[in-house]
């Protein structure tokens, strides 16, 4: 009987605590499992938070290369803007093509008017070169108190430096002007601007220069050339309608280069 107790308290003793190191193992478990989850939650929080929305999701879930969201999208905006600059190069070139009179293009009239003037002004600027090479042989020209061509064009003063003719002078800047006052030029596109100060400045420095040579022929020559009167005129009268021209509709624009 004496044996028997302790076998009892054995067996009474081994489940209970068998069950008390089952329990305390649970609990342990179920700690280790709450804080793992807790882990996990602040980890994927901090990735979130950092805009990795996708690293928190399964790499399997995250679409790859091209598939992800917006690269498709990236052809397009790219064609639409390189539509865009060809859109705004076709608009330049129409608005350089359709330019209107008012920007540096005057009216027909105006460009046929300094033709015209610079043509007559060649003109009589080739004979009076002619006449002066020649001696004045062929000079048709009145001869009295007031007109005497032959004096004026053999004078001292007819070559600026004594050296260049005052009629080659003129040929050179009559030359100049008749391709400058076609309406090809006044039209022109390219170099347009250019073009245009030159053609201004020309006529301003040639009716300076008239202006010197009336002073000799009425002061030193005291004489009158009925051919250098004609291209005198037709000089201011082209100084005067450029002038109008820059003045009311002004100079042309400069050519806007396109890439």
């Amino acid at each position: 009987m004496s044996s028997a107790k302790p076998s009892n308290t054995r067996n009474r003793t081994g489940p209970a605590s068998a069950r008390g190191k089952q329990a305390r193992n649970g609990a342990a478990k179920a700690n280790g499992a709450a804080k793992n989850n807790g882990a996990a939650g602040t980890n994927g929080k901090n990735a979130t938070g950092k805009g990795g929305s996708n690293a928190a999701r399964p790499a399997a879930s995250r679409p790859a290369g091209p598939n992800r969201p917006g690269s498709q999208n990236r052809p397009v905006q790219q064609n639409r803007k390189a539509r865009d600059r060809a859109r705004g190069r076709e608009l330049a070139a129409r608005a350089e093509v359709a330019e209107p009179e008012e920007s540096g293009r005057p009216p027909l009239w105006v460009q046929l008017v300094t033709l015209g003037l610079s043509i007559f002004g060649l003109g009589v600027s080739v004979y009076l070169t002619i006449e002066h090479f020649t001696g004045n042989k062929t000079l048709a020209c009145s001869v009295n108190s007031v007109f005497n061509c032959g004096a004026v064009t053999t004078s001292s003063e007819s070559m600026v430096f004594g050296v260049f003719p005052v009629a080659v002078l003129g040929l050179a800047f009559f030359t100049f002007m008749v391709p400058v006052n076609t309406p090809w030029v006044w039209r022109a596109r390219r170099f347009g601007w250019e073009i245009g100060l030159l053609r201004l400045a020309s006529t301003v420095v040639g009716v300076g220069f008239i202006l010197y040579l009336i002073y000799v022929e009425l002061v030193q020559v005291n004489a009158i050339c009925e051919w250098c009167t004609s291209v005198h005129i037709a000089t201011f009268l082209l100084f005067v309608t450029v002038s109008m021209a820059a003045a009311v509709w002004g100079l042309p624009k400069r050519a806007v280069r396109t890439r």
